[in-house]
């Protein structure tokens, strides 16, 4: 009987799954939406995505004033500056992988030379050359890479880096690299193959060295599928299919009855897409052996027999019941299996009931066999942490900030389970002070970076909350140095109190309130009125963003009392005022509360004075007279020297 088996990594990547989301998430929350080209390179799910409201555009134009999503292939740094310009929402749903990318290119110097080892028309090779500001070459092969250096494009003594298309033909990439490093040493080389590529590459020859034919399924504009093709054929017949209706069945005919028939997929092809050409397959084998039974049936029954089953098998199960500490499944009709909750999950506060319910199906690997009971123990949680991996390793490249509750704390540190993935934040990276205590952390969500994914260790995920408290505070003070204005207000809190003045915590950063603009009475000491926690109303006077400073007034511009002395009082006016401060070259006395006049030494008596203190004592109230009011500093002058040469009284 000929068997049909599909490559494991076949279908939709990480990077794919994650842009349909963001898609599908922000046309649900904005209605219809846009995309700059096809959202992923095939026919099928675009059409699909059309029926939610998705719809590819050519242009930034077509969509001014909308919101429009950039799809994973990424797009050249000017198209996606002038989509924020027009554009009402702009979302990035650039693959992680390909934005890694974009940042090699785009910190090179000018005078370097980047070299894109991928098919030049491809948007994402497009979009990566658009991000360089030095020189850009595209090159498919070895051979353009040394007419670069022969034409003299390229000399041995540039700054020469070489970068490739994430979904690049990993056995290529080798020939390539061993060339290059021989013939042009100094030309640094980045890694750049996405790693689901290189899964999805050798799961497909590992599957085409054995099968007498292979299906390829996928978008004929996907450059990753048609990659796969071209493995493919390398060892046996291959066939390229958009979807079942594409074909070609009476291939059969020519098959031995032993053979396999392999398919693998692109990673821009639905997974329902795959099953329907497996489905066609089959029925067309049934076709050809009339008398013998659905052979697709007959393996799925065999695979699941108790017999086959056996420690690391991948299986599906459907859960029959749950209870406290363990789920109960369905394996086929006639096996049992059994999930604890240690298994189920990462997180030792969850509960069973929380993570699954009759019904559901699930994936899970088999940890252990009992043929002496009929059962089998499986593991949820081993699956999710593999399907995660792929997932986390593609966040820790991005450097995109994720949350997370903490579960535990041991020693060293603190695990965070993020997607019921166990990720350990050390102790140094857990924004907690040394001599803190890391279990005020437990059952708190955190927000963190993924520093370390690997397959090591079982698969080893190390986390960092401080890198992104930092980063996060970083990003805020930039927008708020773009954004602040002289006269804008905030609510805030006194963080410490020096003789000068106050520093109050606006957000991002602390401003100085001074002495002076604390409020519009006359203060010796801020202690005298504020103290460390008061929350005060301020309003930016002043700022410099080279020196970070920013300096701030808490004086209510309706309380002014300088509004209501100039209502009150003329130049000229004879009035009462009480000495607050003795100086070398006058005193000064206070008017009204917050506004003092300036009694000049050569204005105190008809007679020569040259010892304040034996004329005036503060706190007395003297009677003097306005000479001056400079309203545009804010400045009155008194006197009491013309009072006695004129003979006048406030009492007259």
């Amino acid at each position: 009987m000929i068997q049909i088996i599909t490559a494991e990594n076949a279908g939709f990547c990480f990077g794919v799954e994650r842009a349909i989301e963001i898609a599908e998430k922000t046309a649900e929350r904005c209605g219809e939406i846009y995309t700059l080209g096809e959202l992923i390179h095939n026919e099928t799910a675009v059409s699909r995505l059309r029926e939610k409201g998705i719809v590819p555009v050519n242009d930034v134009s077509e969509c001014v004033g909308k919101t429009l999503v950039l799809r994973s292939h990424g797009v050249p740094r000017a198209t996606e500056q002038e989509a924020r310009r027009v554009c009402a929402e702009v979302v990035d749903a650039t693959c992680p992988f390909v934005r890694k990318i974009h940042r090699i290119a785009g910190e090179l110097p000018k005078e370097a030379k980047l070299i894109v080892m991928g098919d030049r028309e491809h948007p994402e090779v497009v979009g990566i050359m658009g991000h360089a500001q030095c020189i850009a070459f595209a090159c498919r092969a070895f051979g353009e890479v040394e007419a670069l250096f022969t034409s003299g494009e390229i000399t041995p003594d540039d700054n020469a880096v070489m970068v490739f298309q994430t979904t690049f033909d990993r056995g290529k990439y080798s020939e390539i690299t061993e060339k290059v490093r021989t013939e042009f040493p100094r030309v640094k080389i980045y890694d750049t193959v996405c790693n689901a590529t290189v899964k999805r590459q050798q799961s497909a020859v590992e599957l085409a060295k054995r099968a007498a034919l292979m299906i390829v399924v996928g978008g004929r504009s996907s450059s990753n599928t048609r990659k796969l093709f071209e493995i493919c054929g390398r060892y046996c017949k291959t066939v390229f299919a958009a979807d079942a209706s594409e074909l070609p069945v009476q291939i059969i005919k020519d098959l031995r009855s032993d053979s396999i028939i392999g398919i693998t997929a692109g990673a821009s092809t639905p997974v329902d897409t795959i099953k329907e050409v497996h489905e066609k397959m089959n029925k067309e084998i049934i076709k050809n052996n009339e008398n013998e039974e659905d052979f697709a049936s007959l393996l799925e029954q065999d695979d699941q027999s108790f017999n086959r089953l056996y420690a690391g098998k991948r299986v599906k199960a459907t859960v029959v019941s749950v209870s406290k500490k363990e789920a109960v499944v369905e394996v086929s009709a006639k096996q049992t299996g059994y999930i604890t909750l240690e298994e189920l999950t990462n997180d030792p506060n969850a509960q069973v009931e929380d993570i699954v319910k009759p019904g559901d199906e699930i994936e899970a690997v088999v940890i252990k066999v009992d043929d002496s009971v009929g059962t089998a123990a499986l593991s949820k949680k081993r699956v999710d942490a593999d399907r995660n991996l792929e997932k986390l390793m593609a966040l820790k490249e991005s450097g995109e900030i994720v949350e997370g509750n903490v579960a535990q704390a041991v020693k060293g540190g603190v695990i965070v389970i993020y997607e019921n993935t166990r990720v350990f934040i050390p102790a140094s990276q857990s924004g907690v002070p040394h001599g803190g205590k890391l279990e005020d952390l437990k059952g708190k969500p955190v927000k963190f970076k993924i520093i370390e994914a690997t397959n090591e260790r079982g698969g080893r995920v190390v986390g960092s909350i401080r890198q992104a408290t930092r980063e996060r505070r970083e990003a805020e003070r930039a927008k708020f140095w773009e954004t602040i204005e002289v006269g804008q207000k905030f609510e805030g809190e006194v963080r410490s109190i020096e003789n000068y003045g106050v520093f109050v915590d606006i957000g991002p950063i602390d401003g100085l309130v001074h002495t002076a603009d604390l409020t519009w009475n006359r203060v010796s000491n801020p202690k005298d009125i504020v103290n460390i926690g008061d929350k005060l109303t301020v309003v930016v006077k002043s700022f410099d963003p080279e020196k970070k400073r920013v300096s701030l007034s808490a004086k209510n511009p309706d309380e002014n009392p300088w509004t209501k002395f100039l209502e009150e009082y003329s130049k000229g006016d004879v009035i009462k005022a009480t000495v607050v401060s003795i100086t070398e070259f006058g005193a000064f006395a206070q008017i009204i509360p917050g506004v003092d006049g300036l009694i000049h030494i050569s204005q105190i008596s008809t007679e020569r004075v040259t010892d304040i203190k034996s004329v005036l004592k503060i706190g007395q109230e003297v009677e003097v007279k306005i000479i001056d009011i400079d309203e545009e500093k804010n400045r009155v002058s008194l006197s009491i020297r013309a009072l006695m040469e004129s003979g006048e009284s406030s009492e007259e």
